[in-house]
């Protein structure tokens, strides 16, 4: 990838990533939002359908449609918030805890097979430079 700009480089490859758990994804019926939704959920405690969206940096347009497809699949339910009545909480079902534990393996098997291929030292360096494009980014350092 000589001579390509460095957001080329992160969309190319964000894109390949998607690509490839989409297709892992699509083996199990679901999508690569679906995964990561599951992983974004607390298993345990359930998540406010309001958080989640910031959480995963993800539209709430495109969220609304994941939850529903979700729902429908039997993997989350959604329930009133205790603590405070117009909020919404998300639960993960029975079945939407194996599906999340299925994303997990999916994701670790990721991580190792990057870890194998690259140094710790390279990771470490590719981890740097990631928060440092994220900070300059946050704090509007480049527009």
């Amino acid at each position: 990838m000589k001579d390509k700009t460095i957001d080329y480089i992160l969309r190319a490859t964000w894109q390949a990533v998607a690509r490839m758990y989409n297709e892992e994804a699509s083996n199990y019926g679901a999508t690569m939002a679906t995964g990561f939704t599951l992983l974004s959920i607390d298993k345990d405690k359930g998540t406010p359908s309001t958080t989640l969206g910031p959480k995963m940096g993800m539209e709430a347009t495109s969220l609304t449609r994941t939850l529903k497809n979700m729902e429908e699949k039997g993997l989350i339910i959604r329930k009133k918030n205790p603590f405070d009545g117009r909020g919404v909480l998300i639960y993960l079902t029975d079945f939407g805890k194996e599906k999340r534990e299925l994303s997990k393996e999916t994701v670790l098997k990721f991580n190792e097979a990057v870890k194998q291929n690259v140094s710790e030292e390279k990771l470490q360096n590719f981890i740097e430079v990631a928060e440092i494009i994220n900070e300059l980014i946050t704090e509007k350092k480049i527009f």
